[in-house]
């Protein structure tokens, strides 16, 4: 007898959100479908405007509404449907079961508070703690997170540490309550390449210790090669590629997958022009017929621009939405 296949522990389902704008109804997500399991890293891949952090803000239900509507989908996260939860039950899940990490650190923290003041938050409103002992706690998260002479710097503010430090604590804050998901939104962005890498090491490092599944979302393919399990690539608030990480990078099923790839800079091609996708991403109030991506594909094809592709079930547990996929992934 063949073992049951164990539940995810986060399953996003047929996922649609759109914004009302003075131009129209910006449809941002159109009918996202991902998974994560414990202890796996899913990394969302696309350009800015693909949908990748609008789908993660709806997981963690702090998506601006008005402007922003769900207009169907599921979020199941443990076996709930987080949909259906009331406010104040979609707030305890926040912090203690899911958290997330933002991508501008000097922005998501409180200028006016210390670190300490605001790691121990969590620990005071949580945990009933006193503040005492939420200062210690929030001491050991942020040697945790290996941020030197944590004691002495524990009543600094955030405008006292540099980038890379500033993201340790948002790591830490994202860590405290120990919960079973974390959403990583453009974790490395304005950091320096050693700076980016030793912020990755350390959130795999942190993955692997507390067995918590991690969704990281951003727009670079060379960050997450070393840490990801599975790849999900977003065009257009759809999922057009996903696949094993090795198998991506090997051999994309999706045009524009294969554009991204080849957009990475490599050290083998130092002095020669740095490839990229022609063309700007569609404007989300206006999305092409068809296949979203055809006014930029190299393969579109009359059929491309009439029919929208599902996602093609590809050898190897992938999937591709691209009518073509198999010249894309043997051309």
């Amino acid at each position: 007898m063949t073992a049951a296949t164990p539940a995810p522990l986060l399953e996003v389902r047929d996922l649609h959100v759109e914004f009302r704008t003075r131009d129209g109804i910006a449809k941002a997500v159109n009918g996202v479908n991902y998974r994560v399991a414990e202890g796996e890293t899913l990394a969302v891949l696309g350009e800015s405007g693909s949908g990748k952090s609008v789908t993660a803000q709806a997981v963690m239900g702090i998506l601006d509404m008005p402007p922003g509507r769900i207009t169907g989908g599921e979020i199941v996260f443990q076996g709930r449907d987080l949909l259906q939860l009331r406010e104040d039950e979609r707030q305890k899940v926040r912090g203690r079961e899911m958290a997330m990490i933002f991508q501008d650190a000097l922005s998501a923290l409180n200028p006016v508070l210390s670190v300490g003041e605001q790691l121990g938050e969590m620990f005071v409103v949580h945990r009933g703690m006193s503040r005492k002992d939420a200062k210690n706690k929030a001491v050991e998260l942020m040697d945790r997170v290996r941020i030197p002479a944590a004691r002495e710097r524990v009543g600094q503010f955030p405008h006292q540490f540099s980038g890379g430090m500033r993201q340790r604590i948002m790591i830490a804050m994202a860590l405290a309550l120990e919960p079973s998901l974390i959403i990583a939104d453009e974790p490395t962005t304005a950091l320096d390449v050693t700076v980016q890498a030793q912020v990755m090491d350390l959130l795999a490092e942190l993955r692997r210790e507390l067995d918590m599944g991690l969704i990281l979302i951003t727009h670079d393919l060379g960050v997450v090669a070393d840490v990801a399990d599975k790849i999900a690539v977003m065009y257009a608030g759809r999922i057009v590629e996903s696949a094993p990480v090795h198998d991506i990078y090997k051999a994309p099923a999706h045009p524009y997958t294969k554009g991204l790839l080849e957009s990475i800079p490599r050290l083998d091609q130092k002095g020669q022009e740095l490839y990229a996708i022609k063309g700007l991403p569609p404007n989300l109030v206006r999305i092409p017929p068809g296949c979203a991506f055809h006014p930029r594909c190299p393969l579109a094809r009359d059929v491309c621009r009439t029919d929208v592709p599902p996602l093609y079930d590809v050898p190897d547990g992938r999937g591709s939405a691209c009518h073509f996929w198999q010249e894309a992934l043997h051309g």
